[in-house]
């Protein structure tokens, strides 16, 4: 059984929470996000609390459960506070600056590298080696983090690219002769 799906979601004040059949829908400041729950989980709502259960006893039922729960957790969070991702940029010359509704990314490549930023997601740059994204849906801020990052993801020589600022790269030894 999933103990995720166990747990309550505490809604905090400020956040309006609505359940029309399978469709759940969360308004907080931030926003509004929506999702349609599988068919074998179950929502209810008590007061400022929200239970997911699946409608049968089934280790299927109970995997969809615990995904409904942390996917329902995620939206409260993401509609009352939001979501943030940081990217530090490493080497020489490589840098970031936000034009209008485009990202340009300077890589070291031969061409600069030009994102078009999705709607929901802002993202700053208050130094040329420093990204903020943020968002109230978490998969899509991971989502543009991860695409920014793939560009040039971090090489273990000399840590030069884009990497997260919690990640840490095991560095490697050159070659000796």
């Amino acid at each position: 059984m999933s103990r995720v799906a166990k747990n309550p979601i505490n809604v905090p004040s400020g956040v309006q929470l609505t359940i029309s059949g399978r469709d759940v829908t969360v308004k907080g400041s931030k926003g509004s996000l929506s999702l349609q729950v599988n068919s074998a989980v179950s929502v209810e709502q008590e007061g400022q609390v929200v239970r997911v259960k699946p409608r049968e006893n089934s280790k299927q039922a109970w995997a969809q459960a615990g995904t409904a729960r942390a996917l329902l957790n995620n939206m409260i969070t993401g509609v009352s506070n939001g979501f943030e991702r940081k990217l530090d940029i490493t080497g020489v010359g490589y840098r970031a600056q936000v034009q209008g509704k485009k990202l340009n990314l300077t890589l070291g490549f031969s061409h600069p590298v030009e994102l078009e930023i999705p709607a929901g997601i802002t993202i700053e740059t208050p130094s040329q080696t420093e990204i903020f994204i943020r968002g109230m849906d978490k998969q899509a801020v991971g989502q543009v983090a991860a695409v920014i990052r793939a560009y040039r993801p971090p090489e273990p020589y000399k840590g030069k690219g884009v990497r997260y600022s919690d990640e840490t790269i095991l560095r490697k030894e050159a070659k000796k002769s």
